[in-house]
């Protein structure tokens, strides 16, 4: 059974653990994640601990399509770090930075992250190094590319296959950094944007996430109220709870360690019936 060190705290693979999201930006995907001062975050973070979360993933800068400009490096570390101090001081989780930044990696670390969550998997300058430097855990998130340009449209084969071959790579080349492969957990990126995939690819990535899962490290997987739910619903991000329950469902019974959401309590809940089933 799989332990990951996180700074101080255990995180045991014997049930499917669940990451909440906490952003700390104006302009993510979902309006109702977007937390902006220290007591509005931790209202937030004090429900989610309330609902049972395992990880408290903060995040200082937007990945949706059309996210209102660049953040500095500098901004990204100024909204992340407090945040990250005031939540080591109040709760007992392990507190996730997803972050693709060297400095706000090295920083956040400093002040109480126990894991690193990156959407790049460690490729901007400086991340690789500033990863191995800390001795967390890491999230490797697959991602087709840095800025999508308009109109992109993403092309696989086989996208199961193609993601897994990108995350080996990268998990080859976080060895060569000296990040061993058991501080390693895989993500396949669901969503649209820079993550490169479409409504019909995310499908099929969740329909052979056993694929990923084969490849024998924890996997994360992400697809809480995404496009690929309004894709096939046609509802907006406000009214797919149910349907993001359904997914989580379906992923933790494929074998997701941790799954990451916007909706602790209810997400909780579900997985609990996923992991009893699994243990009767």
């Amino acid at each position: 059974m799989k332990t990951l060190n996180c700074a101080g705290k255990s995180l045991t693979f014997d049930r499917t653990l669940v990451m909440g999201v906490l952003n700390i930006t104006p302009d993510s995907f979902y309006e109702s994640s977007r937390y902006q001062s220290l007591d509005q975050v931790l209202s937030n973070a004090e429900q989610m601990v309330q609902g049972g979360v395992d990880i408290l993933d903060v995040g200082g800068e937007s990945t949706r399509p059309g996210a209102s400009g660049a953040v500095t490096c500098e901004e990204e570390l100024e909204r992340v770090v407090p945040v990250v101090e005031v939540l080591k001081k109040n709760f007992d989780q392990v507190i996730s930075v997803d972050t693709s930044s060297a400095l706000v990696i090295t920083e956040a670390s400093k002040t109480g992250a126990g894991m690193i969550n990156d959407v790049r998997a460690l490729m901007r300058p400086g991340a690789l190094e500033a990863t191995a430097a800390t001795d967390l855990p890491v999230v490797l998130m697959h991602s087709l590319v840095e800025q999508p340009e308009p109109g992109f449209e993403p092309h696989y084969d086989d996208v199961a296959g193609e993601v897994n071959q990108y995350l080996l790579e990268r998990v080859r080349v976080c060895e060569a950094a000296g990040i061993a492969r058991d501080r390693l957990i895989l993500d396949p990126g669901f969503g649209g944007g820079m993550f490169g995939k479409t409504p019909a690819y995310d499908l099929q990535l969740l329909k052979h996430l056993d694929r990923v899962l084969a490849l024998d490290f924890p996997v994360l997987a992400g697809m809480s109220r995404k496009s690929f739910i309004g894709a096939v619903l046609n509802k907006p991000a406000e009214q797919r709870l149910s349907a993001s329950l359904a997914v989580a469902t379906l992923a933790a019974m494929a074998g997701a360690q941790i799954i990451r959401v916007h909706d602790v309590a209810e997400t909780v809940d579900a997985v609990r019936m996923v992991d009893a089933v699994r243990n009767a």
